[in-house]
C-alpha cells in the first residue's frame, strides 16, 4: 500500500530540488559576465558610431568652409566650427534667402558618461593636452576615463 502511495503523489525530493537548483545557479552565473561584455560592446560600437558622425560633420563643415561656402569666415577658427552646437544649428548660407546647412542633427549622448557633453581639442592644441583651448573644435573624443577590453583608454579613440 506504502509504495502504490508513492507513485500517486506529484512533486520533487529535496534532492532533486537542491539539483535543479544548483544547475540553475551554475546557469545564471555563467550568464552574468557574458551579459555585460555585451553590453559593453554596444557601448563601444556606439562610441565608435557617434565619434565616427560627429568627425564627420566637423571635416564636412571644414571642407565646405574651405571651399568658401559660408562667406567670411571668424579669425582664428581656421575654418572648423567653433563649437558643436554650430553642426547642429546650422550654418548660415551667404545670400538673400537666408538659408541654414545643418550638419549633425544632434549632438549624441557619449555612452559611457551618459551626457552630450564631449572632450574637444582644438587644431591649435597639443596632440596630447587634455583640455580645450576653445580657438575651434578640430576633434571630439569621451570623456570616460574607462578601458577598452584592449587596454586602450575610450577617451583615446
Amino acid at each position: 500500500m506504502e509504495t502504490r502511495r508513492r507513485k500517486n503523489q506529484r512533486g520533487m525530493t529535496l534532492v532533486e530540488l537542491v539539483v535543479a537548483f544548483t544547475i540553475l545557479i551554475t546557469l545564471s552565473a555563467m550568464a552574468v559576465p557574458m551579459a555585460r561584455s555585451r553590453v559593453r560592446s554596444e557601448h563601444e560600437r556606439e562610441l565608435r558610431y557617434d565619434l565616427r558622425d560627429m568627425r564627420l560633420a566637423i571635416d564636412k563643415y571644414k571642407d565646405l568652409c574651405d571651399a568658401a561656402y559660408f562667406g567670411q569666415i571668424k579669425a582664428g577658427t581656421d575654418c572648423y566650427p567653433e563649437s558643436l552646437d554650430i553642426l547642429v544649428e546650422g550654418v548660415k548660407m551667404p545670400g538673400p534667402d537666408g538659408k541654414k546647412l545643418y550638419l549633425l542633427r544632434k549632438v549624441p549622448v557619449d555612452p559611457f558618461t551618459h551626457t552630450a557633453e564631449w572632450a574637444l581639442r582644438s587644431d591649435q592644441d597639443e596632440p596630447t593636452a587634455q583640455s580645450w583651448g576653445g580657438q575651434n573644435v578640430f576633434d571630439v573624443h569621451s570623456k570616460t576615463m574607462e578601458k577598452a577590453g584592449d587596454g586602450s583608454n575610450y577617451s583615446d579613440w
